[in-house]
């Protein structure tokens, strides 16, 4: 594996929540071409709403509660998306555009979680295989995170926020670039 790029989250400006938290990722490249990404969320445990533990597995909607997501750009308009929940469950989507789900995408396998519960906030480990994510030398990430408070406001985290209200689909925020290592 090559060196982590390590970066922090920003919180929406109109979407700010009660909570104060920070989120720093680091996302790194594996030689076989998977990608391993690390969330760790500094906020007092009490003030984090963290959804039980399930049966790992495939689920939508888990972005509406604390949640970590991964966007990883394609060729062309496609995209992926990855959402990765505390939970242990996961999501994984493919777009060919803006917001258009495809449909008939099937995972051609399943990402690795590891949740781990600090005495200052969590750490959240997804490592994401190879067959998951788009061909390319290079990928282009829009990392993001949706932290849900004890009171139940949300708040919205990305590298970069490149439109009014929380939109983590737009093009323009993937911002993270790493490139593919070779053996």
């Amino acid at each position: 594996m090559s060196a982590p790029k390590t970066a922090h989250l920003l919180n929406h400006p109109a979407a700010p929540g009660a909570l104060s938290c920070a989120i720093a990722i680091s996302a790194e490249m594996c030689v076989g071409g998977g990608l391993v990404l690390s969330y760790r969320v500094t906020a007092p445990p009490a003030d984090i709403l963290v959804p039980a533990p399930q049966l790992p597995g495939p689920a939508d909607g888990l972005w509406q509660h604390t949640c970590c997501e991964a966007f990883v750009m394609e060729d062309g308009e496609g995209y992926r998306e990855f959402n990765f929940s505390p939970s242990g469950q996961w999501a994984a989507y493919r777009f060919t555009g803006y917001r258009e789900r495809d449909n008939a995408f099937t995972p051609a396998a399943t990402p690795g979680i590891t949740f781990t519960e600090l005495t200052d906030g969590f750490e959240l480990r997804a490592n994401i295989p190879a067959a998951l994510l788009p061909d390319g030398h290079s990928r282009r990430l829009g990392l993001t995170a949706v932290i849900e408070a004890a009171d139940a406001s949300k708040s919205y985290w990305a590298l970069a926020h490149c439109a009014a209200q929380p939109d983590f689909h737009v093009r323009q925020s993937f911002a993270l670039t790493l490139n593919r290592n070779t053996p």
